[in-house]
């Protein structure tokens, strides 16, 4: 941030107000992460597109998305069992750093229940929504 004020002279103070002001605003619109699980296998070309609305969904709540489902793929083969497995390791640890964890779908794969079970052994909140988002059952 720019410490000098609109004369060119040096304005610690100023910047630090400005600086502080900033903080505080951000600490108000606070979003939390919330972790997107829904199916990836099977049909992978609807359940991309699924899943994308589920992140638009997500953002239009207010929160953050996070799809790892939707990231790993671009570099992993999820056929390959072991760039499976450790895309799943990778994903747990994500959802570890996330606020909560919503639950998309009618289905629950076996992915998504390993990551069910992460986040109950966590105390973290979990919300369950059908295919057309809407929410059924706080879990």
């Amino acid at each position: 941030m720019n410490n000098k004020n609109a004369e060119g002279y040096p304005d610690p103070t100023a910047a630090i107000a400005l600086e502080n002001m900033a903080r505080s605003e951000d600490a108000r619109v606070h979003r939390p992460v919330v972790y997107v699980a829904s199916p990836y296998a099977g049909d992978t070309a609807e359940n991309i597109s699924r899943a994308r609305e589920y992140c638009r969904f997500v953002v239009n709540k207010g929160a953050i998305p996070l799809a790892p489902h939707l990231l790993y793929p671009q570099f992993m083969d999820d056929s390959d069992e072991d760039q499976r497995i450790l895309g799943l390791r990778f994903a747990i640890s994500l959802l570890c750093r996330c606020d909560e964890l919503w639950v998309f779908g009618e289905k629950v794969s076996a992915g998504m229940a390993k990551e069910i079970e992460k986040a109950e052994k966590r105390d973290m909140r979990i919300r369950r929504f059908n295919s057309k988002c809407e929410e059924e059952k706080v879990i």
